[in-house]
């Protein structure tokens, strides 16, 4: 017979930038096999002396080859899966209410890469934050999710590459008709690459777009 139990446990999160008085934080979910410390580098050339990153590790760790050497995170798997999805929750939310203190006007970004992207959206549907630009990127909503959720301020980014090996058109036309139905403020962004996040996309987007 299967029984859980809640323990007190450290979760890790890196930074870069500004922790003093930031006019912009990022919130950066990595995906699957990824470690904080490695993915928050993605966004170094988006920083300036205004902004901070903040980049929280998947609860989960394991070693990416055989039983030694380098060690990749998990936001989560099918096993004891609501209960893993409540832990990210809460973590994510004591994270958040950590590194926004008491600055409520900061403007808030929170991009979801991959597997880091059902983990966003679920923090942001369940996890009462402000947020103004909500980036799912090589990512699209889980399916269990109610989209609409997601608050009216909130301006949603979906962005994936045109070589992505785990993104079919099919499937990227079929969620797009999803978020259409949702009737929530978003812009769908195809750019050429693979499963990344290339440093002139980044660049260029966050111009345009002002996150």
């Amino acid at each position: 017979m299967k029984h859980n139990i809640k323990v007190n446990r450290t979760a890790q999160y890196y930074t870069l930038g500004n922790l003093e008085a930031p006019k912009s934080i990022w919130f950066v979910l990595h995906g699957y096999g990824y470690s904080a410390k490695y993915f928050i580098k993605k966004f170094e050339p988006i920083l300036t002396d205004n902004i901070l990153v903040v980049a929280p590790e998947g609860l989960s760790k394991f070693y990416l080859n055989g039983v030694n050497g380098r060690v990749g995170a998990s936001w989560m798997t099918k096993e004891n899966r609501e209960e893993e999805i409540d832990d990210y929750i809460d973590f994510l939310n004591r994270l958040y209410a950590v590194i926004i203190g008491d600055n409520s006007n900061v403007k808030i970004n929170i991009v979801g890469f991959s597997q880091g992207g059902a983990t966003a959206s679920r923090w942001l549907a369940n996890g009462n934050i402000k947020c103004a630009n909500f980036i799912l990127w090589a990512s699209f909503f889980p399916e269990d999710m109610e989209i609409k959720s997601i608050a009216n301020n909130t301006n949603t980014f979906v962005l994936y590459g045109d070589d992505d090996e785990y993104i079919t058109e099919d499937w990227a036309e079929k969620q797009e008709q999803i978020i259409q139905q949702s009737n929530i403020k978003y812009q769908l962004i195809k750019f050429k690459g693979k499963h990344d996040i290339p440093a002139d996309v980044l660049k260029e987007n966050s111009l345009i777009y002002n996150w």
